[in-house]
Parts: structure tokens; sequence; C-alpha cells
């Protein structure tokens, strides 16, 4: 696909995200007030944070695609994981102010009203944030956005959490009309606590994923694995490789590594060669910049190659140049 069109997809996504959060704070945050339900209120809060987390989301995708530039001659993919990496700081602020809250109510209960209202308006935020959250997914996963699938994952605990807020109402509700003299009240801040338990273990795994980019953390093992395994196809043109060094910036990945040929190879041949090579790879894996060096194989692959050599004892097969 034209990298303008997955700009398009990506922006677009991003928009969507921001409208359908602003409308869901609203209506949360309404319910919340009037009902004095401080679960409603926690989801009205989670609502906020992924409202400004898909904010961030929308500058970023739009950031990231910026072209090379003098001072960015690397581009500016890692907006992405930075985008993403304040996002999990935003989820873990807000999951511990809604345990504060929650455990305020524990210790002095308030009475729960309009039960209705608030049920309704978790099972719409539910239905949103389903259909948002997948539209999220495929676009993220497609374009390779970080930045989209930190929004989708915050999305995806929001349809769990209003879920859990929707069937703790329910209880309640239930318990007015079947055992009105029951003392239910505890339920609803004990559902913020499990509201809040799933939004730190998300920020957590949203570290983990959008910090490692950030510490330029090596491509996925199956992905190395398909280089290693596409260069050996070329042998014996190419005697050997070492030092592959991969790493990824929001949906660009840099691969660069040394190749060896036959000290008597051509100039021209070994570049014919490196060049096959890389255009291998940039059709395999949509965005990637490939650099390859090119070196003159110090052995002669019978006991004689350097123990860097990642080729030694592989069967070959030799492809067509």
């Amino acid at each position: 696909m034209e990298l303008h069109k997955l700009q398009k997809r990506k922006t677009m996504a991003a928009a969507i995200s921001v409208v359908s959060n602003s409308l869901l704070v609203v209506f949360k945050l309404a319910a919340g007030i009037t009902m004095g339900s401080v679960s409603v209120i926690s989801e009205a809060i989670h609502s906020g944070v992924d409202l400004f987390a898909a904010c961030i989301a929308l500058f970023s995708v739009r950031a990231s695609e910026q072209p090379v530039d003098k001072e960015h001659p690397y581009g500016h993919g890692k907006i992405e994981n930075i985008s993403g990496s304040i996002e999990a700081l935003l989820i873990f602020l807000a999951g511990g102010w809604i345990i504060y809250e929650a455990v305020q109510k524990l210790m002095h209960p308030q009475v729960v009203e309009s039960l209705g209202w608030g049920f309704l308006v978790m099972l719409f935020s539910t239905l949103v944030n389903i259909g948002v959250s997948q539209m999220l997914f495929r676009v993220g996963k497609s374009t390779e956005s970080v930045a989209l699938l930190a929004d989708a994952w915050h999305l995806r605990t929001d349809v769990y959490t209003s879920a859990g807020v929707m069937t703790g109402l329910g209880i309640i509700q239930a318990g007015l009309w079947f055992w009105p003299n029951a003392n239910l009240l505890w339920l609803d801040p004990l559902v913020a606590i499990g509201v809040a338990v799933l939004i730190l273990k998300a920020a957590y795994h949203l570290t983990v994923e959008a910090g490692r980019d950030l510490l330029d953390a090596k491509l996925p093992d199956m992905e190395e694995a398909w280089i290693r395994e596409l260069v050996i196809r070329f042998a014996p043109n190419v005697r050997g490789f070492h030092r592959l060094r991969t790493r990824k910036a929001g949906s660009m990945r840099f691969i660069d590594f040394h190749l060896y040929v036959d000290k008597d190879m051509s100039v021209d041949k070994a570049h014919h060669i490196s060049h096959v090579i890389a255009d291998e790879i940039r059709n395999h894996f949509d965005r990637a910049s490939v650099t390859i060096h090119i070196e003159p194989c110090p052995g002669d692959c019978h006991g004689g190659c350097t123990h860097e050599c990642e080729m030694r004892d592989m069967p070959h097969a030799t492809p067509k140049l």
C-alpha cells in the first residue's frame, strides 16, 4: 500500500478514537455524578485517560510519518514509541487514583442511585469500545503503528472494565429487587478496585512493549531467523555473514550486517548480490532500511571460517542472480 494511503488510514483511525472517547467521557461522567457511583466515575476517568491517549496517538501518527531530514536521518518513527510510553504512565496514574477513591468509598459507603441509567451507559460504552478497538487493532497491525496499537489496548481494557462495572451495578440492582435488606454498597468500590487492577496490568504490558524499541531492542526472533535463512540461500555466492544488527522505530525496521564474498569476486558482482538481498528484505517487510557491508571471506568454509560467521556448517542452496 502506498505510504500516503497508510498515513491516511492511521490518521482516520486515531481521529475516530478521539471522537468516540470524547462522547464516552461526557456520558460516563454525567452518569457517575448523578448516581454517586465511584465505579462509574472511575470509568469516566479511565475514558478521560483514553481520550488524552487518543489525542497523543493522533499527534504521533502524524509526526512519525514526517520524511527524513538533516536533523533526523533515521526518520521520526520513535515518536510512536514515546507516545506509547506516555500513555502507559497515564494509565498508572489513573489506576492509582481510582484505587484511592475506591478505598475511601469502602471506608465511607454511599448510596448508589439511578442504577438503570448507569447500566445503560456502561452497556453503550462497552459496545462502542468493542467496535473502535477492533478497528484500531486492524489498522494498527496492518500499518505496524505502535501508537494505534497502544490506543487499541487502552480501549480493549475499557471494554473489560466497563463490562465489570455494568455487572456490579446489575448485581446491586438485583439485590434491591430480591434482597432489599442486604447491604451491597461495598460492591461498587470493590468493582472499581478490580477496574484499577486491570488498568495497571495493561499499563505494565504497554510499558514493556513501547519501551523495548526505545532501547533499540532487536527484532523478534522469528524475523531475524527469516533474514538469516534468506542470506543462507545465496551460498556459495555468499560465503558467510556476521554482525547482524536489527532494531525498530515505530513501523520502520533497521537491518544491517556484514556479508562475506569470495576475495576474488568483482566489486560489481558483490554489489549486485547485496542489492538483490536488500530488495528481498524490503519486499518482505513493508518498511525497512537495509545496510549491507561487503567483506572478503577470510576462510574456506571447511574449518577456516571465523567464529563470527553465521553460515558455518549450514546447508546451502544457490538462487539465481
